[in-house]
């Protein structure tokens, strides 16, 4: 088999793959219940102010702080109660001086009134409270526009939607929202080996379970996109090409598995004017990109490090995506060795701010996957990083 000539600088390839993408310019408007995970199109601008009323913090009685200052334990204040009022409602009465207002946390707060006391700070008799200590203006009270300015930016353009974001638009108002349209992402799996359904005798003749269309069908819908299966090809030439041909005209992105490399069937790559093949990368140097096409390699945990390290930044690249990667900074719980030259993707299990490398080697073992939550990379010009110490994490 014919080897690369020149592996690409795994920064350079990444230049050349992400200056050759373009933000996909689609948006679509979805309701609040089917927007989780999606990427806002658009800035949001608050239209109300939240809250959109000064209200009670607590459980207790609107008043006049002025009235309160003199209040003590041994020297209560008494006030007149005038009325009651529970979340949802509003007083018709005016606090004046020496009255108060009964409210449960959340209600408006009365005209008059500037602060609240706790009811456990006063003394209930009929229509008199004694207040037992002073309270100041403001206190226990939740002011109009205190979370959110009417016309304020409440979330960027590029946010991936969160369950916390989705409650802030729900309170402001909104039940739909703008988001960019998930990018159709053609997968393409190649291999005479491969079989989709088991088959015992099969496998022991050869064969091997194709398993690599169930990860990034996954990955692909965790990171922004629309999977589009092109099912399994043989290898063959004209097979490849039709297949090839077919996804890039109906896809935003395209990823093929198989044929990366040199072999009699390594056919993929020829199909694809590539704008690198073959990087500095461990696992997957094979990868090559080109007219929005990924040729990966056939072995999934190559894959999973080709797409973490490659094709997932292509894809937040075509949706605008910010903030898409979750980082930790972690101590190393053994040494990890590598070779000058080499942008190697290490798996590992993070947990209490420990990282512990995934010893299983091997492009094929798919349990060394299962086992890791996160991975750190090594760059070409380190040789590695020792026990104990600090490395950055990023977690999957």
């Amino acid at each position: 088999m014919r080897e690369f000539k020149r592996l690409t600088p795994y920064r350079d390839a990444f230049r050349m793959m992400m200056d050759d993408l373009r933000e996909i310019p689609d948006a679509e408007e979805v309701s609040l219940t089917e927007a989780l995970g999606r990427v806002l199109a658009e800035d949001v601008t608050s239209p109300i102010d939240s809250p959109p009323f000064d209200r009670s913090a607590v459980d207790g009685y609107a008043l006049r702080a002025e009235d309160t200052f003199p209040a003590r334990e041994y020297s209560p204040v008494e006030l007149r109660v005038v009325d009651e009022i529970t979340a949802g409602e509003e007083s018709g009465v005016t606090v004046e001086s020496g009255t108060a207002v009964k409210l449960m946390t959340g209600a408006k707060l009365p005209e008059g009134a500037n602060a609240v006391i706790m009811q456990e700070m006063v003394e209930r008799e009929g229509d008199v409270i004694r207040v037992l200590r002073p309270v100041a203006p403001g206190q226990n009270v939740a002011f109009a526009g205190e979370d959110v300015r009417k016309g304020e930016v409440v979330l960027k353009k590029g946010q991936i939607l969160r369950p916390q974001d989705l409650a802030l638009l729900k309170s402001l108002g909104f039940k739909t929202v703008n988001v960019k349209r998930k990018p159709r992402v053609g997968i393409i799996i190649t291999g005479d080996e491969l079989i989709e359904e088991f088959d015992e005798d099969a496998l022991m003749s050869g064969k091997i379970m194709e398993s690599n269309s169930a990860m990034l069908t996954g990955l692909v819908r965790e990171y922004f996109g629309e999977p589009v299966f092109y099912g399994v090809v043989p290898d063959e030439e004209d097979a490849i090409r039709s297949a090839i041909e077919k996804a890039k005209k109906e896809c935003n992105l395209v990823l093929v598995t198989g044929g990366s490399a040199f072999g009699d069937k390594d056919f993929a790559h020829r199909f694809v004017r590539l704008l690198f093949h073959g990087t500095t990368i461990k696992p997957g140097r094979p990868i090559g990109y080109g007219e929005r096409v990924f040729i990966m390699s056939g072995y999934p945990v190559a894959v999973f490090a080709q797409f973490h390290l490659y094709v997932k930044h292509a894809l937040a690249k075509l949706v605008g995506a910010r903030d898409y990667e979750v980082k930790v900074y972690a101590q190393l719980t053994e040494s990890v060795p590598s070779q000058l030259g080499r942008h190697e993707f290490v798996k590992v299990r993070y947990g209490n701010g420990k990282a512990r490398p995934i010893r299983k080697k091997g492009s094929g073992i798919i349990s060394s996957l299962v086992e890791s939550n996160g991975y750190i990379v090594i760059p070409e010009d380190s040789e590695g990083h020792l026990e104990g110490e600090t490395v950055e994490v990023v977690l999957y």
